[in-house]
């Protein structure tokens, strides 16, 4: 990969043993942590960071077994949002802050949303999104409507077949998802379209390790927080598409259940929001961070 963020500082911070995370750092003030999805990087954030680091300290890490980060082989807990999120924490405190503000993106987001649950001393504002938490995510998910997630139900096998089929066509499959999600290609650069494939060829074991988390040992987490009543505390704002109307479902309900002191919105960017309209963005992380 070649491509970096203008003007930020790349570090490689230990944040479990024998797992180091490749991180941009820019910017002065009051702690952002920044964490792409899927099938991204960091760079994901490039304008989004380069627009708060005027005004704050801007972490954006790229999770692990994603990009330049380590990638160890799975485990039981290996790709659970719950070691993810220890993960972005011990990267936070590592680079001197005890408390931060964090959003996510797609899987990112799924990673601050456990962080939020798991840490709530330590996480002071939270934004997911584009995504739905897992528990609400897979009860959406029914019918003939449930096609647009095939790629949820192929990573969610044992591993092996995955893995191959994956493997095999790699820039076919991961180029899909840049092709169909966005709103126009002009959002994602060639050169950080060419990144992003790299990355992903190099990683297709621990991307499927990641989601196969999301059906087996993140579902065990998340519906302990449900049955136990556990909620999010900070203020928290969700972004996303209209897939309510797709799919069935009322998003703006589901996240209420999840966080009390909410400010839901849809947008009409496309997935890539980050990229496709970064001011906006921008001005919704102000926004939240002022709450």
């Amino acid at each position: 990969m070649t491509t970096t963020i203008d003007g930020f500082e790349y570090r490689r911070v230990q944040v479990a043993d024998g797992v180091s995370l490749n991180a941009a750092v820019g910017g002065a003030g009051s702690p952002i942590v920044l964490l792409h999805g899927f099938p991204q990087t960091h760079l994901m954030w490039r304008h989004v960071a380069a627009d708060l680091a005027a005004d704050h300290t801007v972490i954006c890490p790229d999770l692990r077994g994603y990009g330049a980060s380590d990638k160890p082989v799975d485990g039981p807990d290996t790709y659970s949002k719950r070691t993810m999120a220890a993960d972005t924490v011990a990267l936070a405190r590592a680079l001197g802050h005890e408390r931060f503000a964090l959003a996510g993106h797609d899987r990112g987001a799924l990673v601050a949303f456990r962080a939020g649950l798991d840490h709530p001393d330590v996480i002071t504002h939270l934004a997911c999104l584009d995504v739905l938490p897992t528990l609400e995510m897979w009860d959406a998910m029914h019918g003939v409507s449930a096609a647009v997630g095939f790629h949820l139900y192929l990573m969610a096998q044992p591993p092996g077949l995955p893995e191959r089929m994956i493997a095999a066509t790699a820039d076919e499959f991961f180029g899909h998802f840049l092709d169909v999600w966005g709103a126009g290609p002009e959002a994602i650069p060639a050169d950080v379209r060419a990144d992003y494939l790299d990355a992903c060829r190099a990683a297709v074991p621990s991307i499927v390790a990641d989601y196969r988390a999301s059906a087996g040992i993140d579902v065990t987490h998340d519906q302990a927080d449900r049955d136990a009543g556990n909620r999010l505390r900070m203020p928290v704002t969700v972004l996303q598409q209209d897939w309510g109307a797709a799919l069935g479902f009322d998003a703006r309900a589901l996240w209420s259940a999840w966080a009390p002191d909410l400010v839901h919105g849809t947008v009409d960017h496309g997935h890539f929001m980050a990229e496709q309209a970064p001011a906006e963005i921008a001005k919704t992380l102000r926004e939240l961070m002022a709450r």
